[in-house]
């Protein structure tokens, strides 16, 4: 698959995992709306990749708020109609003990991880139909088992699991394909927050690196037509240390 003329639509797109495959797909040839909520990342991830085949349209949006994400849409939307990528790679996590969960942090992180990937898909689908498009969710090895302190983080990503799965089933007939990416531990400013909560230094030659992560992401969106994948895990090959 040649992503050469392709319309992307990618969130997380200020830093990590959302940067660097934004990135990839710009220096691939796609015409990428780079959703984040820093402006100032977004504009400098723009001028990165100006000289590139395809190019870098910045959104700024809070995915927390409906306004911005349907401001987003319409913009999108009105450009040509079409989409032919969607990848969901933002994400917000806070962890700590389930008695002392606050409902500002459990509504931000069902808000973010859960609720914006489902109306922010919910408003493209029609243009994913009309491309036989293609939806990533990139989400978290979190999914598959919650750990102590994490509980609402983990529960979000096994939702978002389960709507891929439904999403997939209702979709797969008009040739949309989903996939999910769970991935582990990567070189990512939360893991920076997440390494100073556990009290273990920060050695992120040790985790996924963002490009890497990417270049797997494009592996399974350039898997020919006749196949799909459904779920890819993807974990640092080294295991981390105790803290």
């Amino acid at each position: 698959m040649s992503f050469e003329a392709q319309t992307c639509v990618v969130t997380g797109a200020s830093s990590g995992v959302g940067r660097a495959l934004s990135a990839a797909l710009a220096h691939a040839g796609s015409r990428v709306w780079a959703i984040g909520r820093s402006d100032e990342r977004l504009r400098a991830l723009e001028e990165e990749c100006s000289q590139s085949q395809g190019a870098v349209v910045p959104l700024t949006v809070d995915l927390e708020r409906d306004a911005d994400l349907q401001a987003a849409t319409r913009e999108i939307l009105s450009d040509n109609g079409d989409v032919d990528v969607l990848v969901h790679c933002a994400g917000a996590i806070a962890l700590g003990p389930f008695e002392s969960i606050s409902p500002e942090d459990l509504d931000r992180q069902l808000r973010v991880n859960l609720r914006a990937p489902v109306l922010l898909t919910q408003a493209l689908l029609p243009a994913l139909k009309r491309t036989r498009g293609q939806i990533v969710f990139v989400n978290s090895l979190a999914a598959h088992g919650a750990s102590a302190n994490n509980a609402i983080y983990a529960a979000s990503k096994r939702g978002l699991s389960a709507i891929a799965d439904s999403l997939r089933e209702e979709v797969n007939a008009e040739g949309v394909r989903v996939s999910s990416i769970y991935i582990g531990r990567s070189a990512t400013p939360m893991q920076v927050w997440m390494h100073e909560y556990e009290g273990r230094p920060y050695r992120p030659e040790l985790l996924l690196q963002t490009d890497d992560v990417a270049t797997a992401i494009l592996g399974a969106l350039a898997v020919p037509r006749s196949g799909e994948v459904t779920d890819m895990n993807l974990r640092p090959a080294v295991k981390l240390p105790p803290a």
